[in-house]
């Protein structure tokens, strides 16, 4: 695993100890009482006329290069995105490494329809409380960094609160792990290796045309993530089966974000539902 991961997650260990030693598990369950209802993130990837599902994020650095954002808007971006056809939001709140905040998703939860997926390097439950009070419908979890039982864990407490998990993969072996646990609904396949950070799509093809069949029969959504930037790319994703792509450097980088998300949905309507697939 690259040293910037070790690094993310040593320090996301140290915010969540400071989280425990503020708030207690009581304190942080009250603060759901004044959450916005659950929006179904399953359902929007399945029944988005655009196929795969777009799900556009929201985030104020550029994760391939380390670049802040100029003129960050975290709720102009969400709209565009709503007005052009996304599926679903997501939007990362790690501060430290990508300048988010739950204030940014709790500000976008607020003013856009879309349901919206907290994307962070999630450990432990209180990121979940944290996340849900913020206004999320959706906890990205990544496998790499978690044991089958802490993500069996977390599956609970967010299946609990009535949100969805996305449970992200980079290679076969991980595929083979999630699949193998319980109540896994959404999967995301990301292109990007943590062993060098180097992208390559193939990834998803490759994972798509060995497990393809199995996930179909389990019911899986399949979300695609990392290298995914052009119409051409999503019609490959679509061919092999992935429900979702996630995207967020090539379209923030343009000037344009609306027409940037026309131009790359422009080709992708199917009718609702989407196309059904071969196994």
């Amino acid at each position: 695993m690259e040293p910037i991961i070790r690094e993310i997650i040593w320090h996301k260990k140290l915010e969540i100890t400071q989280i425990q030693q503020e708030m207690s598990l009581a304190s942080l369950q009250r603060q759901l009482t004044a959450a916005p209802s659950v929006r179904d993130f399953f359902t929007a990837l399945q029944q988005n006329i655009y196929k795969p599902s777009l799900i556009a994020e929201v985030k104020r650095i550029f994760s391939s290069e380390n670049i802040l954002s100029s003129d960050f808007d975290a709720l102009s971006i969400a709209k565009s995105y709503e007005r052009t056809g996304a599926a679903c939001i997501s939007v990362v709140t790690d501060q430290k490494f990508f300048h988010g905040g739950f204030d940014q998703l709790r500000i976008v939860r607020h003013k856009v329809t879309l349901p919206i997926l907290c994307k962070d390097f999630v450990l432990d439950p209180c990121q979940i409380y944290l996340a849900r009070a913020a206004g999320a419908d959706a906890i990205l979890l990544i496998a790499a960094i978690l044991t089958d039982q802490q993500i069996n864990n977390l599956l609970r407490v967010i299946h609990y609160l009535g949100m969805n998990a996305v449970v992200e993969v980079h290679n076969l072996m991980e595929l083979d792990r999630v699949i193998r646990l319980e109540d896994v609904r959404i999967i995301a396949i990301n292109n990007r290796s943590l062993e060098d950070l180097t992208v390559n799509i193939n990834t998803t093809l490759e994972l798509m045309a060995a497990r393809k069949s199995h996930l179909h029969n389990l019911g899986i959504l399949v979300v695609s993530e990392s290298g995914i930037e052009t119409s051409q790319d999503l019609s490959l994703m679509a061919n092999v089966g992935v429900s979702g792509v996630l995207i967020g450097d090539c379209l923030l980088r343009e000037e344009n974000l609306e027409d940037a998300v026309k131009e790359l949905l422009k080709s992708q309507i199917y009718g609702f539902g989407g196309p059904s697939y071969k196994s």
